[in-house]
């Protein structure tokens, strides 16, 4: 069977990942597969349109199938802080599998979009109708939270300076251009925003840059960073 997505795509690169394969549905059965994909819901957005908004009450998750989405979040402060890119094949919203929550962040499309997911009560339905799927959700969730843990521990036994260039490689591998140089990041990123991304202060991001630069694993090219990845 064709993917149900292709209905919607137009013109649109569809990414081959399907809802069911996303982490927290892996290894479900054929057959919960095959209802997942059947009763999830698909939206496509233009350029600029918000998926959600931060503070908006998280009642749907989504799976990217086309496009890029922004996550930005507004500070205490006032300031606009953009904490990712998401691209084709990434989940959102998964917040919603929380009781009664916000989302924290805004998910704002930078290109004309597509998603498939599902609204909570469709989910919570689905669920019931079909209850080793919860479980199998449950068990991913579980997971999730050793693999993040173990990533905070290994992230404490490592410098800031490794720590920064790794995110920078990650960054520049999913949504950067080959140039003379090296891998070019697309769009911008703010000492502030990669504060967030690393979990250090802002005056620490600078003087690792810095360091980054000296070492030649990273160059700047007007708002943009360059990347070498060996």
């Amino acid at each position: 069977m064709s993917c149900l997505c292709e209905r919607l795509a137009k013109g649109l690169e569809l990414h081959p990942t399907c809802i069911g394969h996303v982490w927290v549905f892996e290894d479900l059965s054929t057959e919960d597969l095959t209802a997942l994909a059947d009763a999830a819901g698909r939206k496509r957005y233009r350029r600029g349109d918000m998926i959600f908004t931060q503070g908006q009450r998280a009642d749907e998750m989504f799976l990217i199938k086309a496009g890029r989405v922004k996550l930005t979040k507004v500070t205490e402060e006032g300031g606009e802080m953009t904490l990712d890119i998401r691209q084709g094949g990434d989940f959102i919203g998964e917040n919603m599998l929380n009781e009664d929550v916000n989302y924290p962040v805004t998910a704002v499309c930078i290109e004309d979009a597509l998603t498939c997911g599902f609204r909570k009560e469709r989910f919570e339905r689905l669920v019931l109708d079909r209850p080793t799927v919860g479980l199998q959700v449950i068990k991913n969730l579980s997971k999730r939270i050793d693999s993040l843990t173990s990533r905070i521990g290994n992230m404490s036994m490592t410098s800031l300076e490794d720590r920064l260039y790794k995110v920078l490689v990650n960054v520049a591998k999913e949504h950067g251009i080959q140039s003379p140089e090296g891998l070019k990041i697309l769009f911008p990123l703010t000492h502030e925003d990669l504060s967030f991304l690393v979990g250090a202060h802002r005056v620490s991001i600078t003087r690792a840059i810095r360091a980054l630069r000296e070492s030649g694993k990273v160059a700047q090219q007007g708002r943009n960073l360059i990347v070498q990845v060996g």
